[in-house]
């Protein structure tokens, strides 16, 4: 009588593959950072404060602080994130004219 024993399996965990490329999504491969510096330049502290009323935009802004703050407060780091897709939404309508 034989006993059936589960197949050897290599104990080498596989080589992770990539994340799958995502050509639609425009925030893929963007940076926290970089959409904070895009969206200061194009729309200076004062506009961004404006548009988004939080307190890293309006007193002593800068990009660390900034960072930190929208690092810990997904509510807040939305609102750039759809800040940022409207303006290259509004960048490539003008490039069109």
């Amino acid at each position: 009588m034989g006993v059936c024993s589960p197949p050897m399996t290599d104990a080498s965990p596989s080589p992770a593959s990539p994340p799958p490329a995502q050509p639609r999504n425009p925030l893929h491969g963007i940076t926290l950072e970089a959409m904070v510096v895009a969206l200061q330049q194009h729309f200076g502290w004062d506009g961004l404060s404006s548009r988004i009323p939080v307190r890293c935009f309006q007193n002593d802004p800068s990009v660390a602080s900034s960072l930190r703050f929208l690092r810990k407060t997904p509510w807040a780091r939305e609102k750039v994130e759809g800040l940022y897709l409207f303006m290259l939404r509004e960048q490539r309508r003008n490039a069109r004219r």
